[in-house]
């Protein structure tokens, strides 16, 4: 039974009450109209729990916006939302279409630095975030007393003579409920195997970003992706005002996970929302996402962090070629990844999750 507007509603007192479901919530697809977004198909959900979101359609599924009564969750950067037309696969180009966002979506071959793997020339961060979905469906039902909103697409990375990968995503969430899940199978409809590099670029930005942050994880182990990050072992849990000048730091950490395989990590800011506190979780199977990076920017501007979780190991293909860590899928083969998105308010919750992240350190 959900609770809305701080009250406990049956399905009938809350249908009684409404002249349509989409009186408190729902999925609306609409088409941004401005500028280099113009042409991008959207799903708008509204949760009538706080939390709102938007998927975009045209850029691989990935959600762009996403609030929690009126907060902003997630960093967003100048480039907006542009239009799949836009991209630029060379070298670092990738970074002129990189919204940010709640979730942009790295992969499926190929991810992480440049480079030539093979002859062929790759660029940052691969190219399915650029990719318009297929086969949308939309749900919005009443299951028993849980009414869910679902929006599920098909994303492919195709070539010919090249590979034939196909993401399946589903993102749902549920009437009153502040949390999202993202569902994603990745089959390989080809007939050779295919490298298989996926990253769940997460981006958290202000006000949960702010001097006052931490990160909250069972760490098992910390590595360093840059000398900045080197220089600083013990600093990837806290952060800064920005800073003029900042140059990232990128730290590759591994976690303990609770008894069921689940690895837990939060980004929690206690002093937010005049001292209540508010932050963002992660809930996601190890087995499957068994790497994270902490992306830690506190530039001007580009003042963010990212939570990315990612099957592989982060370097670029050919690296991973050579030390025979490229992770594979082979002909006909589906490999499912699943990311609970969650929000957490008031002093009470972030304390609670808190306490379940240290228990996972005592495992």
């Amino acid at each position: 039974m959900p609770v809305l507007f701080g009250k406990s509603v049956t399905r009938g007192e809350l249908l009684e009450r409404v002249g349509d479901i989409s009186q408190v919530a729902g999925i609306r697809l609409v088409e941004l109209a401005d500028g280099r977004e113009r042409g991008v198909r959207a799903a708008q959900f509204r949760t009538a729990g706080g939390l709102d979101f938007t998927v975009l359609v045209d850029r691989g599924m990935d959600i762009d916006r996403a609030d929690y009564r009126g907060v902003p969750l997630c960093w967003r950067s100048a480039t907006q939302s542009a239009h799949p037309a836009y991209y630029e696969p060379e070298g670092l180009a990738w970074l002129r279409t990189f919204f940010g966002g709640l979730l942009t979506t790295c992969g499926l071959t190929y991810a992480h630095h440049p480079c030539v793997d093979q002859g062929e020339q790759l660029g940052l961060h691969g190219r399915i975030s650029h990719v318009p979905a297929h086969n949308l469906q939309v749900e919005e039902r009443w299951e028993g007393e849980e009414f869910v909103m679902r929006v599920t697409g098909e994303v492919t990375e195709a070539a010919v003579f090249g590979p034939h990968m196909v993401l399946r995503r589903s993102i749902s969430a549920r009437l009153g409920h502040r949390r999202l899940f993202i569902a994603d199978a990745v089959e390989n409809r080809g007939f050779r195997p295919q490298p298989l590099m996926l990253l769940y670029h997460i981006n958290i930005g202000y006000p949960i970003v702010d001097a006052d942050a931490e990160l909250l994880a069972a760490v098992e182990s910390v590595d360093f992706l840059d000398d900045r990050a080197r220089a600083e072992p013990k600093d990837f849990p806290r952060f800064l005002s920005p800073q003029p000048g900042y140059q990232e730091r990128v730290y590759r950490l591994s976690f303990h996970p609770d008894a069921s395989g689940y690895t837990h990590v939060g980004l929690v800011n206690r002093t937010a929302l005049g001292g209540r506190g508010l932050g963002v979780y992660l809930r996601f199977r190890k087995e499957a996402l068994p790497y994270m990076l902490e992306w830690k920017q506190m530039g001007q501007g580009e003042y963010v962090v990212g939570i990315e979780p990612a099957n592989c190991p982060m370097a670029p293909r050919a690296v991973l070629r050579k030390e025979g860590t490229l992770v594979h899928l082979g002909p006909g083969e589906v490999q499912e990844f699943t990311i609970e998105v969650g929000v957490l308010e008031g002093a009470e919750e972030l304390e609670r999750f808190s306490r379940s992240v240290a228990a996972c350190s005592r495992r």
